[in-house]
């Protein structure tokens, strides 16, 4: 699995994909705190299955600086780069809900993901004290890999973000939600929804 083929194909953040998030105003609600919440998404998608979210760690790779396709916020995190790529199933299901890349300083990484089966919030509990999340972009846009992956027809909403940890950053992070969660937030599909600028 390349993550270049997700992360670019949404235009993350090259292209026009990437919306403010005050175009958000027709989304219903549960999506709008899916995407700009500063929460655990595993912590909400168990929330909205009522069961525990299961992790499928796809890949943990050494990328050195490789920074081809992938977000430009990545180039402030000093190599060798460390690149993680995850799915998070419905936990009875299989299904997958959301994709997620994210990419790392690899000694850094080490240190923090000492189990690749663990969400990366768990991962994490450990630095929450210096801990600051930094909200890049949301954006919505197709891809061939993920429309494989949900069986499901783009466009996909996306979100990017950087964790700091004292100050510095910590990892950037790629997430693309899977149209499946419109059972548990309501419609996300532009044609269902007035994806529109918000006049306040």
């Amino acid at each position: 699995v390349r993550a270049d083929e997700a992360v670019g194909a949404l235009g993350v953040p090259q292209e026009a994909g990437g919306l403010p998030a005050k175009t958000l105003a027709g989304l219903p609600p549960g999506w709008r705190v899916m995407l700009l919440s500063d929460g655990s998404v595993t912590r909400h998608l168990q929330l909205l299955t009522g069961l525990a979210v299961s992790t499928e760690c796809l890949e943990m790779r050494s990328i050195g600086r490789d920074l081809a396709g992938l977000p430009s916020e990545v180039g402030a995190i000093a190599g060798p780069l460390l690149q993680r790529q995850v799915f998070l199933r419905h936990p009875t299901s299989g299904e997958p809900l959301l994709y997620a890349a994210s990419w790392w300083n690899t000694e850094t990484a080490g240190d923090i993901l000492k189990d690749a089966g663990l969400p990366m919030w768990v991962s994490l509990e450990e630095q929450r004290r210096g801990l600051y999340r930094e909200l890049q972009e949301v954006c919505l846009g197709d891809s061939e890999f993920l429309e494989t992956t949900f069986g499901s027809k783009g466009p996909f909403w996306g979100r990017s973000y950087t964790f700091y940890l004292d100050g510095a950053p910590l990892t950037v992070v790629y997430e693309v939600f899977s149209p499946s969660l419109d059972a548990f937030l309501g419609p996300s599909h532009p044609a269902a929804v007035r994806v529109t600028a918000d006049a306040s």
